[in-house]
């Protein structure tokens, strides 16, 4: 068994969920990766790390991990996937037609948001895409329903984040207009029922909470399931926000004392502590 770092808290088991600082973990939620990135669970063993990469990766590739101990480098041409149960790497084409935002693995599929529009105005598009056939280099399916409306061009810059089963988080500043610079109003969560197809509002951040993202033209947004965070620079705090799908409501506070740099505060994601969890 891999020792714990040093730096990683001491972890209540069987099973604990919790928010993690990304810094925890070499590797883990989603996020550029260096030249020889190293995989580790920490309350199990190190995972092979992938061969050698360029630095164009390290500019443009994401990583993604998901349960059960599954690992994903993509980037806008090419994808390297793990998996402990094939015991080594398999890389393969990823043919999408832009470089993917956000890119979250649920159950057996890969989804990324990918901009479709011109230089001059971006148009986000959901595009999904299974193992097998990422695999055997077929191409992706856009998601999209006629009604659906507008649920792309009313977010500024929008996140996805894994929800809970079958269900997608999309986060992104909710717009005022439809103009070019249109200003965002608040932060709004979408979440998206992939059995159902149907998107519904998950939360929308307090007008007191929202006041000091307004000047931040860029947020980090990270979590998972039921939990999703908010860092910029110069707040000095983390926004998070808990999702009850039983009450429908949300549940939104400042959280103090998180770790960070002169970048702002380090990014994480969900980690459920239990000897056979992966983050």
């Amino acid at each position: 068994m891999a020792e714990i770092p040093p730096h990683l808290p001491a972890l209540p088991l069987p099973s604990t969920r919790c928010l993690l600082p990304r810094a925890c973990l070499p590797l883990g939620g989603l996020g550029r990766f260096h030249q020889k990135p190293r995989c580790l669970q920490p309350l199990d063993s190190a995972v092979p790390g992938p061969p050698r990469l360029g630095s164009a990766w390290s500019r443009h590739g994401s990583v993604l991990v998901g349960p059960p101990n599954r690992v994903m480098l993509l980037s806008e041409l090419v994808a390297l996937y793990f998996s402990l149960s094939d015991n080594g790497w398999a890389n393969f084409s990823s043919n999408l037609p832009s470089k993917p935002r956000s890119p979250i693995l649920i159950s057996d599929s890969v989804l990324a948001l990918c901009d479709v529009g011109t230089p001059w105005r971006s148009q986000w598009k959901l595009f999904s895409c299974t193992l097998s056939s990422l695999k055997n280099s077929h191409s992706w399916s856009r998601l999209e329903r006629h009604e659906w409306g507008d649920v792309f061009d009313i977010l500024k810059r929008p996140r996805l984040v894994r929800g809970n089963g079958n269900k997608v988080l999309m986060v992104g500043g909710l717009r005022s207009s439809f103009s070019l610079n249109a200003s965002c109003s608040t932060i709004l969560i979408l979440r998206l029922d992939l059995e159902t197809m149907e998107w519904d509002e998950a939360g929308r951040m307090p007008l007191e909470m929202f006041r000091f993202f307004k000047e931040s033209s860029k947020f980090k947004v990270f979590g998972g399931g039921n939990r999703v965070g908010f860092s910029a620079k110069r707040i000095g705090r983390l926004a998070l926000c808990d999702l009850s799908e039983d009450t429908g409501k949300s549940d939104w506070r400042w959280v103090e004392s998180v770790p960070g740099s002169g970048d702002g505060l380090c990014r994480g994601f969900v980690f459920e502590a239990r000897p056979t969890a992966s983050p």
